[in-house]
């Protein structure tokens, strides 16, 4: 029962190392939804292998095998060993609920905050300009989508390059890019491994919009100048304070975007189809393995507590 329950845990690192090569093979957008599906699938199946590993450890205890009703032990490779992975689960469920609870609460109060803001400045359609020297541009979610320029980066462009930013940003809210952000941060709290997929979550829906951008107006080398553009201006300012929820065009690693969309956009091939269905194939092992798991638990319960013959 014990190995079962490994497995989930380990899969999270195969899902580590395919992510890059599913953003160079992949279309964009069908990267982000099977990036964002097998993190998702993969947090979920870790959270239940620890929580059982946890009860499997509680029914080790003899209290809550009086309180549970046994009338055999329950049957475990080495109480030592099982003993042992239910300390280190309960631990890694504690450090990774504090560590959700306090990412909840930074970038709720940080949102918020730029809500705020904006809600306090004139709008024209959904774009809202701040008056601020600084050169940044975001798309910020909230009941009515906002895309936020400050007066800096209106400066830094020029007429064709703004409406390829603007194009970019509307991309993020009308996709609901920050839905698959979401995702992305609750699921990091939940496998180490998923911390380096969030990232390349949160690329995928840069080069999202970079696409989206490039097919609304019809230049895919402005679009690629208009994010290069943007990006040195946002470098040269300094670190930026936007919520983590936003996403703008100068962020994420410029120089692949850049790249990406001065090629031309090619079908996918074998290979792509071959990477996405490795992925699927992964997550489909690790919902399995998971659901075997619980139910081979559900099964030694049962024959301690005298319910299912032995």
């Amino acid at each position: 029962m014990t190995p079962l329950f490994v497995v989930p845990l380990v899969l999270p690192f195969l899902l580590c190392l395919v992510t890059s090569r599913v953003l160079v093979w992949v279309r964009p957008t069908a990267a982000l939804w099977i990036l964002t599906s097998a993190t998702l699938v993969s947090a979920a199946a870790c959270l239940v292998c620890l929580g059982s590993l946890i009860l499997t450890g509680l029914f080790l205890v003899p209290a809550v095998a009086e309180l549970s009703h046994f009338v055999h032990h329950l049957c475990t490779p080495s109480v030592p060993v099982v003993g042992g992975m239910a300390v280190l689960a309960g631990l890694a469920l504690v450090l990774g609920g504090l560590r959700f609870g306090h990412s909840v609460v930074r970038h709720s109060r940080t949102l918020r905050a730029a809500q705020r803001q904006v809600a306090q400045l004139p709008v024209v359609g959904d774009l809202c300009v701040v008056d601020s020297p600084r050169p940044d541009a975001y798309a910020l979610p909230g009941r009515q989508n906002r895309i936020v320029v400050t007066a800096g980066m209106l400066r830094t462009l020029g007429a064709a390059e703004r409406e390829a930013l603007f194009a970019h940003e509307r991309a993020h809210n009308a996709q609901r890019h920050h839905y698959f952000l979401t995702a992305a941060e609750a699921a990091a709290h939940c496998h180490p491994a998923l911390r380096r997929v969030r990232e390349e979550i949160r690329l995928a829906a840069e080069l999202a919009a970079d696409e989206a951008a490039a097919r609304a107006v019809g230049d895919r080398k402005l679009v690629a100048v208009a994010v290069a553009r943007a990006a040195l201006a946002s470098h040269d300012a300094g670190p930026t304070t936007r919520p983590y929820l936003t996403l703008g065009a100068a962020t994420g690693p410029v120089s692949q975007r850049v790249t990406t969309l001065l090629k031309p956009s090619a079908a996918p091939g074998r290979a792509p189809r071959c990477l996405a269905l490795l992925v699927v194939l992964a997550v489909l092992v690790s919902v399995g393995v998971t659901a075997s798991a619980v139910l081979h638990l559900h099964h030694e319960v049962g024959e301690a507590q005298g319910v299912v013959a032995r």
